[in-house]
């Protein structure tokens, strides 16, 4: 019987357009190695990161990259794994529909009832035929958790849920993660999570963690109106790129 693997689809670094993320594509995957991940999807928000010259160093770290990305469509975000980069010109849930159709990636509401504009809300039950799975997101706590609406959703709709760290500071990477049974090819993991040979490992965060990592996260954002080696002002906000 194989052991399944330890993986996390829901990650940004500093190569984000929007979000200031104080780690490197490289670091996350050092940080992933050690903390024993078998694959990882980077997912910057609205840019599918060209992962060709990373697949070697993470190779020999044994670390599966996943293409990924969090496109923002209709102003809502979305997780879109292991397609091309034609996720880029994803706009529309139409447009969604479209790519669906020709390609075989995988689907995943992320933080679909936080607080947040950018959260899906009521364009999950609109458009839950293109949905794959539903995120369990690491950012909640015994007393508040935000994940328990999708999680009800996810199971009156026949969704496998996933567990994803949503990283933006790595002391966020591994405290919710997935477990999938499938072998390490970032297809096969994909299919297996769409079949629901997934399970979700996840742990409350202290609320003096929850606040070290928003106050991080908005201070970044605050130094990261001006990215880096960019000569426009982005679009980040405060909380809503979650």
């Amino acid at each position: 019987m194989r052991r399944p693997l330890k993986v996390e689809l829901h990650a940004h670094t500093a190569d984000d357009p929007i979000d200031d993320i104080p780690y490197s594509t490289r670091e996350l995957i050092d940080r992933a190695a050690a903390l024993g991940f078998d694959a990882l999807a980077v997912t910057l928000h609205d840019r599918q990161l060209d992962l060709r010259s990373l697949h070697s160093y993470a190779s020999e770290r044994r670390v599966v990259l996943i293409p990924g990305i969090e496109r923002t469509i209709r102003g809502k975000h979305v997780l879109l794994l292991n397609f091309t980069r034609s996720t880029e010109d994803v706009r529309t849930f139409d447009d969604l529909k479209v790519l669906k159709t020709r390609e075989a990636g995988l689907v995943v509401a992320p933080h679909p009832f936080f607080p947040s504009t950018a959260c899906l809300w009521g364009e999950l039950d609109r458009h839950h035929q293109l949905f794959d799975a539903v995120e369990r997101n690491a950012m909640f706590t015994r007393l508040v958790d935000f994940n328990l609406h999708a999680e009800r959703w996810a199971h009156a709709h026949g969704k496998p849920v996933v567990g994803n760290g949503d990283v933006h500071r790595l002391r966020q990477l591994g405290t919710t993660c997935s477990l999938v049974d499938a072998d390490p090819d970032p297809d096969a993991i994909c299919a297996a999570i769409a079949a629901g040979r997934v399970q979700v490992v996840s742990e409350p965060l202290a609320w003096t963690s929850v606040v070290a990592i928003l106050t991080s996260m908005a201070t970044g954002r605050r130094r990261g109106v001006f990215k880096r080696g960019s000569n426009r002002i982005s679009s980040a906000r405060p909380y809503r790129t979650l």
